[in-house]
Formats: C-alpha cells, structure tokens, sequence
C-alpha cells in the first residue's frame, strides 16, 4: 500500500550573515567589550585551530557558500593564521570582512589584504578626540593608532566602515563624529546601541527617551551625508521606524523581513567553537566541536523560537514588528527571555498606524533567491558579487523593472543599466560596502 506523501517540510533559512570571534587575544582593554577579550600575551587556550577553522567553512558552505563572513576578536590581526583563514573562505565563495580595532594596520598589512581575500574592513572609533576615546579603550595612543589606519586604508583605496558604541558620555557629539567618519573616508558609519553583556554589563545604557532622540539625531545625520556615506543603527531595529516616520519610501529602509536577523539570517562562532545567535546574546545554542554546523542551525530550540518570532510585550503587538520586532539580545540580556519586548524602546504600539507597515520584497534583506525571468549565465555569474543576504531583494527589484518594462531575459547589460539608475538615486554610492569594485 502506498502512503501519500503528506506537505512538505520548510526548511530554515539559511545565515546569510555570520560573525566570528576568531580569538579573544586583543590589544585593547575596551569597557564595552562584548566577549571579555584578554589584553596581552598569547592566545586564551581552547581555541579553534587552523585546520579547524577551515573545517568550519566547509560546514558554513554546506548551508550557505556565499554569506558575508564577519570575522572579528579580540584583534583577529593578532591572529597569525588569519590570512590562511581568510583566503580559504574567499575561494569558497564568502565575502569576507574583518573587524579590527584599527591600530595595527600598516602599509605592509593593506599590502596583503586583498591578495588574502578580504574585501572591505571596519574600525571602531568612539570618540572626536584621543584622551576619552583612550580611557574607554584602556590603551594611550589606541585613537591616534586607528586613525593612521584609517588613512592608510584609504590610500591602498581598501574600503572601510567606522563604528561607534554610543555610551551617555559621548552621545551629545555622535554627529560630529559621524563628520569625522566621512573625513576619514568610511563609506558607512555604524552606531552600536549598547546590549549588556560581557564587560558591557556594567555600562550606564540610555533611557528610552535619550534613545529615540538619539535616533532622531542619527536620522538627520543620515540625510545630511546621503550620497556620500552610509549611516546606519545597530543593535536598534527601531531606527527602521523612525526613517519611516519620515520617509516611509526611503531607501534607506531596506531591512530583514523578520526584524532583528539573530539567529534568522544571523549567528556568531565564539574563537572555541561555540555558536549563539548574535554576538550580544551569550546563550549557546551549539558547539562545532561536537556538532555539525546544519545539526546546529536545524536543530536548536531558541533558533526555532526566534524564527517564529512570537514576541511579547510591546514587540508583539508592534505595527513595525515585521521589520523592527526590537532588539533580541536587549531583550534576553536585560530579561532573560529572548522573545520579550525590548526594554530600550518607548514606542507605543498603534500611534503611527492602526494596520501592519510591511516592506515590499524590493526593501527586503534575506528573502529566497526566487527567478521568474529568465536570466543568462553571465547575468547570474555578475550576481554573485552581491551580497548574499541582498541577493533575493536585487534579483526581485531587477525583475519588476523587467516586467514593468516587458523584458523577457535579463543580462548584464540591463544589470549596469539599473545599477547605475540606483547610484544615481543614491547620489553616487553603492548602497552595500563591500561591493567589489567594477561588479554590478
């Protein structure tokens, strides 16, 4: 007797985004600092290996061959197989990035960067000047060292991001220090919205207030620099709802369909192996030395829970929880539960709009990589270059020009075409960092 077939099971998605701590050995001693790096001397013993850390990748490109690959520390520089690391995962197929504190980039160092695969970095940078920055730190001189680098990243034309963690002590100067960071030559500016983990667990965080006027500030320093540089909010999904309080068609409003990516279309490695859906939420949800990477992405009952997003609170009742839905490591650091509201936002549920605020698939990161026109091989082959977690957003935004313009194949031709209707638009730049040079 033959038993039908019942539905099909979905799958999860797949990371599109994945940030790993590949030591914790750092030059700094940062207050801030997420994962307790150890200042000085060698390596903290247990971590990842060479051979290791490549078996990682492999495992990684099992599920998703093409995520942008964050890796960080501590001070990954200090790392002397990195560049091994690094050049692996690029002839995979990841777009891979580091984010370093900046203080030890050298000319010798940008020499060898893009022949190592890596295609754009990100420094942190706190403060205008050097005295407060420093303190926060731990180190003398940490300012005036990141900013060399800066300058020598620039002049080997290497494309670089500044972040900045915002604390009550360097808030009120949080748009001159995005100026700084376009005098600098970042393409984007991130502000960090601290969680309370790690050595952060003893920071003063903003009140609900400061926070949304803060937003409001950033927002002006978004517009004041479009076209020329990036301005973004991190760890603040609700930075989504304020642009769209002022735009609801900017741009800039491009988010995950699913609010906060972790442990969505986001995770972190810890430098022993160790898996947690975000960097700022120290709940371990695998171990890769026990575990493959798919039994752990598959597997896992909080990954699941998150995916559902059966928020509480106020987040649950949100009319911007598609693409806010709050920060979830806020929310477990400062509660313990994943799925409650985040304590950072003020925003009364119902004020801006009685209905749902959806973005459309053409503003939204993450979604599946569906075709419904035909493309050629070498428009496809071009499409490579963009990253991952974009890639199903600019194959649907592609397609309905195509479709309203009655195209029936796309080539790459019709790619430059709109890409550079797009940098028109956005006054010249591309809209992801780390876009390779001379790709659509």
């Amino acid at each position: 007797m033959t038993v039908p077939a019942g539905p099909p099971v979905p799958r999860p998605p797949v990371p599109r985004v994945v940030s790993w701590n590949i030591t914790k050995r750092c030059n700094l001693k940062c207050e801030h600092c997420y994962i307790d790096a150890k200042f000085g001397g060698s390596a903290p013993a247990g971590e990842l290996s060479t051979d290791e850390c490549l078996r990682v990748l492999g495992e990684l490109a099992e599920l998703n061959s093409s995520a942008l690959l964050i890796i960080t520390g501590g001070e990954p520089f200090l790392r002397k197989d990195l560049f091994r690391i690094t050049t692996r995962a690029s002839e995979i197929g990841f777009m891979v990035v580091i984010g370093t504190n900046g203080t030890v980039i050298s000319d010798r160092l940008a020499d060898q960067i893009p022949d190592a695969g890596i295609q754009g970095l990100s420094l942190s940078l706190h403060a205008l000047t050097s005295e407060p920055h420093d303190r926060f730190v731990g180190v003398q001189g940490a300012w005036d060292n990141t900013v060399r680098g800066a300058g020598v990243l620039r002049e080997h034309d290497i494309p670089f991001i500044i972040q900045t963690s915002v604390t009550p002590w360097n808030e009120a100067e949080i748009p001159q220090i995005v100026d700084k960071a376009k005098a600098l030559g970042a393409r984007v500016f991130n502000l960090y919205f601290l969680v309370g983990t790690g050595r952060g667990a003893g920071q003063t965080p903003l009140s609900p207030d400061a926070y949304e006027a803060l937003l409001e500030t950033l927002y002006l320093s978004q517009k004041q620099h479009e076209g020329e540089m990036i301005v973004n909010a991190k760890c603040a999904p609700h930075f989504k709802r304020v642009i769209w309080q002022h735009d609801p068609g900017s741009a800039n409003l491009r988010a995950y369909g699913t609010g906060c990516p972790a442990g969505v279309h986001y995770l972190q490695i810890t430098p022993d192996g160790k898996v947690t859906p975000c960097p700022y939420m120290g709940h371990f949800v695998g171990d890769l030395r026990t575990q493959t990477f798919t039994e752990i992405w598959e597997g896992s009952g909080l990954l699941q829970s998150l995916r559902k997003a059966d928020l509480g609170g106020r987040c649950g009742e949100c009319e911007f929880k598609s693409f806010c839905g709050g920060c979830r490591c806020r929310a477990y650091a400062e509660t313990g539960d994943a799925l409650a509201e985040d304590p950072a936002c003020g925003y009364e549920p119902g004020t801006l709009s009685a209905e749902p605020v959806v973005l459309e698939q053409e503003m939204t990161f993450g979604i599946p990589e569906v075709f419904r026109v035909r493309w050629t091989p070498e428009a496809r082959q071009r499409l490579q270059s963009v990253p991952s977690f974009a890639r199903g957003m600019v194959i649907r935004r592609v397609e309905k020009y195509a479709e309203e313009s009655e195209i029936r194949e796309i080539t790459p031709e019709l790619m430059a075409k709109l890409r550079d209707r797009f940098l028109r638009e956005r006054g010249g730049k591309v809209p992801f960092a780390f876009w390779k040079r001379g790709k659509t």
